[in-house]
């Protein structure tokens, strides 16, 4: 997943250091389940039962604040993802169970906060820079297994390909969707690839990524 350092976070240190910790965290889960461009100040202020001025507290403006919670939201499912992958044993089992954690953590996130983020550039860098380091580390991962004797080289270069397009065509919206679902998200089965690379013809588990679709951002004040 991705690397941040401390500097793209904001400061949570000091005197009433949890009550903004609590705060942030709130924000976090506010942006990421319902989106921010349509959200002003005062509307998050009013959501989060706190002042603009406390709001500024944690961040100079909207657009800082909304940058500071995409980055922490993908710190914090990098951590989880990470943990999970050091849990895992053998090569295949770490692949399936990275591509499922990425999976876990990206699925309760609505599709409207991806399509503010497609649209709002510095958080449509994090994304996107996020996007290559999980495609970087699957190939690590990969070649961990080709090392082991785990995977079959030639399908490891294959399912390498595959698994990294598709990481990049979710981040660009280019994966098709299911019309029939009200709220519609492309299916990808990650194991499914695993299985491919190991030969092995483990019955796939079906999980879903968060889509979107791009549109204009309206940042109000």
């Amino acid at each position: 997943m991705i690397e941040t350092s401390a500097a793209d976070a904001p400061q949570l240190t000091g005197r009433g250091a949890a009550r903004r910790s609590a705060l942030f965290e709130n924000l976090v889960a506010l942006l990421v389940g319902e989106g921010f461009a349509r959200l002003t100040l005062d509307d998050l202020a009013a959501r989060l039962h706190c002042s603009k001025r406390t709001l500024y507290g944690l961040a100079g403006s909207k657009e800082q604040l909304v940058r500071a919670a995409v980055v922490h939201f993908f710190r914090r499912a990098t951590a989880r993802v990470e943990a999970v992958l050091a849990a895992a044993g053998d090569p295949a089992e770490r692949l399936a169970a990275y591509l499922r954690a990425v999976s876990a953590e990206l699925a309760p996130v609505s599709p409207q906060f991806f399509d503010d983020v497609a649209a709002f550039e510095p958080a449509a860098e994090v994304y996107e820079r996020n996007t290559r380091a999980a495609a970087g580390r699957v190939q690590q991962l990969i070649e961990e297994g080709v090392r082991a004797g785990v995977f079959r080289e030639v399908h490891v270069t294959f399912a390498a390909d595959v698994i990294s397009s598709v990481m990049v065509r979710i981040q660009r919206r280019q994966v098709a969707r299911r019309p029939a679902s009200p709220t519609p998200r492309p299916t990808t089965s990650w194991p499914n690839c695993c299985s491919a690379a190991s030969g092995r013809p483990d019955r796939p588990r079906r999980t879903r990524v968060a889509g979107f679709r791009p549109r204009s951002i309206t940042q109000r004040r």
